[in-house]
C-alpha cells in the first residue's frame, strides 16, 4: 500500500480531506488520463479501458487506488478495479439478470425469492465499480439513490407480508446513500413488528473505509439487530483503514460476515484464500460465503472451474478453525438461490451406521441409535402450533414434513399432458 502523499495527483490533499468519504466519492478515478497518474499504463491498456467502460463505467476510490501495484497489471487488487478487454467477450452462457432478481420482484428494486426474506435495493451507486460485478445491468446507471417513494413501496410490501422476517439492504451499495435516508429506511423497517433482522450488504469497509464514521455507527446502534456482510476478496485489501472500519462496526455490536467471489487470477488459490480467512477472523469478521463467479455478461475471464472452489474448501476444512471456513456456493441462474457445493464427507450408510471420512482421509463409522428412532415433540410444547403460520411448506422441506406427497418439475412433457388432462376432466364434469 502506498501513502497517498507519495502520489503526485494527491500531493496537495490534507489528511482531513483524505479521511472524508464524500471527498473520496467526489474524486473517484473515472477516466484513463487520471488513472495513468496513479498506475503505469501501456497504450494497449489505455485502449482496452476506453472500450470496456462502454459496458460498465470505471470508478475507483483514491483510497483503493493506493492498494494497487502501479507496475503489475496482474496485481489482484488492480484486476478487480481496472477494466480490461476481456470484458468485451460475451460467452454463450452469459446472462443479463444472472440470478433472476427481476423475475422475483414484486416492486422495482425489491426481490422476494426466499420465503422469509427480501432484498431491497436503495441505490444503483457504488463507491467503486468492481469489474466482476454481477449487477452490472443496473449499477452506475444513474449514480443516485432511489427516491423515497420507490423505497417506501418496498417497505410497504414488507409491512403487508408477515412471513418476511429478514430484510437485506443492498444496491449498488446501501452506504452510498446519505445518513438521513439510511436512517429513515431503518426507522420505518423497525416499525414493522414481524421484521426481526435487518442486514446491510456493503463493500465500503474494503473500498471506502472512510464511510464507516462515528455518526454512521451511532445510527446503526439504534436499530439493532443489524447484521453486516462485506466483500474482501484478497489479503492485500486488508489495510489498517479497512481493519479499523470493520472493528468499529463490531465494537458497535454489529456482527460482521464476509462474502468473497472466487476470481481467476485473484484468489483462486487455497493459500491465498486461507490467508484471507485468517485476516478476516483476526478482525472478528466471519468468513461467510465464497461465491462461484456468476455468469453475468463479460465475466467469463474471471470464472474458474467449480472444482477449484471445492479444492479450496478441502484445504480449509480441518486445516483451520471451523469458524474460519466459509461455505462455497453457486447462486443458481434464473433464481434458484444459493446452493452449497463442497467436498463430501459422508461415504456410505446403512440402518446400523454411517461411514464418514475426515480431512486427513481417515474413514470412521458412527453407530445409529438402536430401537425406535422417531423424533417426537414433548406433549406440552406449543412451539410448532404457535409458529404454524410461518412453517415452510415449500421445496423439499414440505415433502419431509408430510404436507406434500411429491414435487413435480414444471415444463416436462408429463406435466404439460397433466394440464391438458385436467382441462378435459373439468369440461366433462361441467365446471
Amino acid at each position: 500500500m502506498r501513502k497517498f502523499k507519495d502520489i503526485p495527483l494527491w500531493k496537495g490533499i490534507s489528511p482531513k480531506q483524505w479521511s472524508d468519504w464524500k471527498w473520496q466519492v467526489r474524486n473517484r478515478i473515472t477516466d484513463v488520463d487520471t488513472l495513468a497518474k496513479v498506475i503505469n499504463l501501456t497504450d494497449d491498456e489505455r485502449t482496452e479501458i476506453a472500450n470496456s467502460t462502454k459496458y460498465l463505467r470505471m470508478a475507483i476510490t483514491p483510497y483503493f487506488a493506493t492498494l494497487m501495484d502501479p507496475d503489475d497489471p496482474e496485481c489482484p487488487v488492480r484486476r478487480q478495479a481496472v477494466p480490461s478487454s476481456n470484458e468485451l467477450h460475451i460467452s454463450k452462457d452469459d446472462m443479463e439478470d444472472t440470478v433472476g432478481e427481476t423475475t422475483d420482484a414484486p416492486h422495482e428494486g425489491l426481490t422476494h425469492r426466499y420465503p422469509d426474506r427480501v432484498l431491497l435495493l436503495l441505490t444503483d451507486q457504488c463507491s467503486m465499480y468492481c469489474r466482476h460485478c454481477c449487477r452490472r445491468r443496473i449499477v452506475g446507471t444513474t449514480d443516485h439513490s432511489r427516491n423515497w417513494e420507490e423505497i417506501k413501496a418496498g417497505i410497504d410490501y414488507v409491512r403487508r407480508t408477515p412471513q418476511v422476517r429478514d430484510v437485506l439492504l443492498s444496491g449498488g451499495d446501501p452506504l452510498l446513500v446519505s445518513d438521513a435516508l439510511l436512517e429513515k429506511t431503518l426507522r420505518e423497517l423497525r416499525k414493522i413488528g414481524h421484521v426481526e433482522v435487518i442486514r446491510l450488504g456493503s463493500r465500503t469497509p474494503v473500498v471506502l473505509p472512510q464511510r464507516i464514521t462515528p455518526g454512521l455507527v451511532k445510527i446503526l446502534r439504534k436499530y439493532h439487530p443489524i447484521w453486516f456482510n462485506t466483500h474482501f476478496n484478497h489479503p492485500k485489501e486488508v489495510s489498517p483503514a479497512s481493519k479499523r472500519a470493520v472493528e468499529m462496526l463490531v465494537d458497535a455490536g454489529v456482527p460482521m460476515g464476509n462474502q468473497s467471489v472466487l476470481l481467476k487470477g485473484v484468489n483462486d488459490c487455497p493459500v491465498v484464500m486461507k490467508k484471507l480467512c485468517h485476516e478476516l477472523v483476526s478482525m472478528r469478521c466471519r468468513p461467510y460465503y465464497i461465491y462461484q463467479c456468476d455468469i453475468a455478461k463479460g465475466l467469463e475471464h474471471f470464472r474458474t472451474a467449480t472444482a477449484k472452489g471445492i479444492e479450496i474448501i478441502e484445504h480449509l476444512r480441518g486445516h483451520t478453525s471451523g469458524f474460519a471456513v466459509p461455505e462455497f456456493v453457486i447462486d443458481a441462474p434464473t433464481g434458484g438461490g444459493k446452493i452449497p457445493v463442497g467436498p463430501s464427507y459422508l461415504i456410505s450408510m446403512s440402518d446400523k451406521r454411517v461411514i464418514l471420512r475426515n480431512y486427513e482421509g481417515g474413514i470412521f463409522q458412527f453407530p445409529e441409535v438402536a430401537g425406535d428412532r422417531t423424533s417426537k415433540c414433548p406433549a406440552n410444547c406449543r412451539m410448532c402450533k404457535d409458529y404454524e403460520h410461518l412453517e415452510s411448506e415449500e421445496g423439499v422441506a414440505g415433502v419431509l414434513s408430510g404436507k406434500k406427497m411429491c414435487l413435480i418439475p414444471e415444463g416436462t412433457a408429463r406435466a404439460e399432458r397433466r394440464k391438458v388432462y385436467a382441462k378435459k376432466r373439468s369440461k366433462c364434469d361441467g365446471s
